[in-house]
């Protein structure tokens, strides 16, 4: 059965997620994140997009994406594609790795982005993973909290929407108390 293709124009930004299959792990080792976040920078570099968040947790990922001239189908199918061709070769694996498509969901405003932001950056900490969101090292917080450079993530526009200083301001608005469990679109 062939699927419908999905609404995406170029310059538009979208919360992606994907979960493992019957929601089993993506992750089992250190080494599986690090080539998760190679493939996305070699993603990144064939067809360019700009990364404004993400967080690998174990058995599902999160991605703030703006897409430039490449379609999402065309970026999650390289993607995806090498990362379950990796796992399953890995792990003597068959079959699907991923749970159905990736999601998409359009951002259309200023506070559904940063409401996105502060989900996926405290999705370790609603998991109990972490008491912290910048400890966790599989998320793009750390780069924000310690000002570090990450060759995967684009912060100019985020940290345009906060006073100076910036990262203070936008620290600040990630570690408020009221994070809700579930995004809900407005």
């Amino acid at each position: 059965m062939v699927r419908n293709p999905r609404n995406w124009s170029p310059g538009a930004t979208y919360h992606i997620t994907a979960r493992g299959n019957r929601k089993q792990d993506l992750f089992l080792h250190i080494e599986d994140r690090e080539k998760y976040l190679y493939y996305l920078q070699d993603t990144k570099d064939k067809y360019p997009f700009t990364l404004h968040a993400y967080c690998l947790m174990t058995n599902h990922i999160h991605l703030l994406l703006e897409t430039h001239h490449v379609p999402l189908a065309q970026i999650f199918r390289t993607l995806h594609t090498r990362y379950a061709v990796f796992f399953n070769k890995k792990y003597d694996f068959i079959g699907h790795l991923f749970q159905g498509r990736y999601g998409s969901t359009l951002v259309d405003s200023t506070a559904y982005f940063l409401q996105l932001s502060r989900y996926i950056h405290q999705n370790p900490v609603q998991a109990k993973l972490i008491s912290r969101a910048e400890n966790y090292p599989w998320s793009s917080y750390p780069s924000y909290f310690h000002s570090i450079h990450n060759p995967l993530l684009s912060k100019t526009k985020t940290l345009s929407y906060f006073p100076e200083p910036q990262v203070k301001f936008y620290k600040e608005y990630i570690e408020k108390e009221e994070i809700t469990t579930k995004v809900v679109k407005k």
